[in-house]
Protein backbone atom coordinates (compact mmCIF):
# COMPACT_ATOMS: atom_id res chain seq x y z
CA UNK A 1 0.00 0.00 0.00
CA UNK A 2 1.39 3.41 -0.99
CA UNK A 3 2.06 5.77 1.85
CA UNK A 4 0.12 9.04 1.85
CA UNK A 5 2.48 12.03 1.71
CA UNK A 6 2.83 14.04 4.89
CA UNK A 7 1.24 17.49 4.83
CA UNK A 8 3.55 20.22 6.07
CA UNK A 9 2.64 23.62 7.48
CA UNK A 10 -0.45 25.06 5.78
CA UNK A 11 -1.23 21.72 4.13
CA UNK A 12 1.68 21.74 1.67
CA UNK A 13 2.49 18.17 0.55
CA UNK A 14 5.92 16.78 1.39
CA UNK A 15 7.02 15.22 -1.91
CA UNK A 16 10.49 13.88 -2.64
CA UNK A 17 12.62 16.02 -4.92
CA UNK A 18 12.52 14.79 -8.50
CA UNK A 19 12.39 15.75 -12.16
CA UNK A 20 9.58 15.08 -14.62
CA UNK A 21 5.87 14.45 -14.64
CA UNK A 22 5.62 11.82 -11.87
CA UNK A 23 6.71 14.04 -8.94
CA UNK A 24 4.39 16.83 -10.15
CA UNK A 25 1.43 14.46 -10.32
CA UNK A 26 2.28 13.05 -6.87
CA UNK A 27 2.33 16.60 -5.49
CA UNK A 28 -1.01 17.51 -7.10
CA UNK A 29 -2.62 14.26 -5.91
CA UNK A 30 -1.51 15.04 -2.35
CA UNK A 31 -2.84 18.61 -2.32
CA UNK A 32 -5.64 18.78 0.27
CA UNK A 33 -9.29 19.54 -0.46
CA UNK A 34 -10.21 22.19 -3.02
CA UNK A 35 -6.52 22.91 -3.65
CA UNK A 36 -6.10 19.61 -5.53
CA UNK A 37 -8.37 20.84 -8.35
CA UNK A 38 -6.45 24.14 -8.44
CA UNK A 39 -3.13 22.29 -8.70
CA UNK A 40 -4.43 20.07 -11.49
CA UNK A 41 -5.75 23.09 -13.38
CA UNK A 42 -2.51 25.03 -12.94
CA UNK A 43 -0.48 22.09 -14.24
CA UNK A 44 -2.84 21.69 -17.22
CA UNK A 45 -2.69 25.42 -18.07
CA UNK A 46 1.11 25.49 -17.82
CA UNK A 47 1.47 22.33 -19.91
CA UNK A 48 -0.87 23.71 -22.61
CA UNK A 49 0.70 27.19 -22.63
CA UNK A 50 4.33 26.00 -22.83
CA UNK A 51 4.74 22.93 -25.07
CA UNK A 52 7.63 20.79 -23.82
CA UNK A 53 7.72 22.53 -20.42
CA UNK A 54 10.23 21.02 -17.97
CA UNK A 55 8.83 19.95 -14.61
CA UNK A 56 10.32 19.15 -11.22
CA UNK A 57 9.50 19.13 -7.53
CA UNK A 58 12.02 20.98 -5.39
CA UNK A 59 11.64 22.18 -1.80
CA UNK A 60 8.16 20.60 -1.69
CA UNK A 61 6.88 22.75 -4.57
CA UNK A 62 6.29 22.11 -8.28
CA UNK A 63 8.67 24.04 -10.56
CA UNK A 64 8.29 24.72 -14.28
CA UNK A 65 11.02 25.64 -16.76
CA UNK A 66 11.16 26.59 -20.42
CA UNK A 67 12.00 23.61 -22.63
CA UNK A 68 15.08 25.26 -24.14
CA UNK A 69 16.69 26.23 -20.81
CA UNK A 70 18.47 23.83 -18.52
CA UNK A 71 18.31 24.24 -14.75
CA UNK A 72 16.34 27.47 -14.76
CA UNK A 73 12.72 28.00 -13.80
CA UNK A 74 10.02 30.55 -14.56
CA UNK A 75 7.24 29.54 -12.14
CA UNK A 76 6.39 27.47 -9.09
CA UNK A 77 3.43 27.10 -6.76
CA UNK A 78 3.00 26.25 -3.10
CA UNK A 79 0.08 25.35 -0.83
CA UNK A 80 -0.78 27.57 2.13
CA UNK A 81 -3.66 27.22 4.59
CA UNK A 82 -5.99 29.67 2.83
CA UNK A 83 -4.64 29.83 -0.74
CA UNK A 84 -2.34 28.45 -3.41
CA UNK A 85 0.54 30.84 -4.12
CA UNK A 86 1.81 31.00 -7.70
CA UNK A 87 5.32 32.47 -7.91
CA UNK A 88 6.53 34.10 -11.12
CA UNK A 89 10.31 34.42 -10.75
CA UNK A 90 10.51 37.32 -13.24
CA UNK A 91 7.03 38.59 -12.38
CA UNK A 92 8.02 42.24 -12.29
CA UNK A 93 8.49 42.02 -16.09
CA UNK A 94 4.99 40.63 -16.77
CA UNK A 95 2.15 42.73 -18.16
CA UNK A 96 0.13 43.31 -16.12
CA UNK A 97 2.36 42.72 -13.11
CA UNK A 98 0.91 40.01 -10.81
CA UNK A 99 -0.68 41.64 -7.76
CA UNK A 100 1.30 40.27 -4.82
CA UNK A 101 4.77 41.72 -4.10
CA UNK A 102 7.81 39.82 -2.88
CA UNK A 103 10.81 40.73 -0.78
CA UNK A 104 12.95 39.33 -3.59
CA UNK A 105 13.49 41.70 -6.48
CA UNK A 106 11.75 40.49 -9.62
CA UNK A 107 9.47 37.88 -8.02
CA UNK A 108 5.71 38.51 -7.98
CA UNK A 109 2.93 36.29 -6.70
CA UNK A 110 -0.65 35.45 -7.57
CA UNK A 111 -2.84 33.94 -4.83
CA UNK A 112 -5.71 31.58 -5.66
CA UNK A 113 -8.40 31.38 -2.94
CA UNK A 114 -11.23 28.89 -2.55
CA UNK A 115 -14.36 29.81 -4.46
CA UNK A 116 -12.80 32.66 -6.45
CA UNK A 117 -13.14 32.38 -10.23
CA UNK A 118 -9.81 31.79 -11.95
CA UNK A 119 -9.03 34.18 -14.80
CA UNK A 120 -7.50 31.50 -17.02
CA UNK A 121 -6.84 33.91 -19.91
CA UNK A 122 -4.79 36.22 -17.68
CA UNK A 123 -3.00 33.32 -16.02
CA UNK A 124 -2.16 31.79 -19.42
CA UNK A 125 -0.83 35.15 -20.63
CA UNK A 126 1.40 35.40 -17.55
CA UNK A 127 2.62 31.82 -18.01
CA UNK A 128 3.52 32.42 -21.67
CA UNK A 129 5.26 35.71 -20.90
CA UNK A 130 7.16 34.17 -17.98
CA UNK A 131 8.33 31.19 -20.06
CA UNK A 132 9.74 33.57 -22.70
CA UNK A 133 11.91 35.42 -20.16
CA UNK A 134 15.27 34.20 -18.87
CA UNK A 135 14.65 31.70 -16.09
CA UNK A 136 15.85 31.77 -12.51
CA UNK A 137 18.60 29.31 -11.57
CA UNK A 138 17.69 27.71 -8.25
Amino acid sequence: MAQTPKLLSGGNPQIAKGDGEAPIQAYVAAMPGWKRAVGARLDALITAAVPGVRKAVKWNSPFYGAPDEDKSWFLSFHVYARYVKVAFFRGQALDPVPPEPSKSGDVRYFHIHEGEPLDEALLTAWIQQAAALPGERL
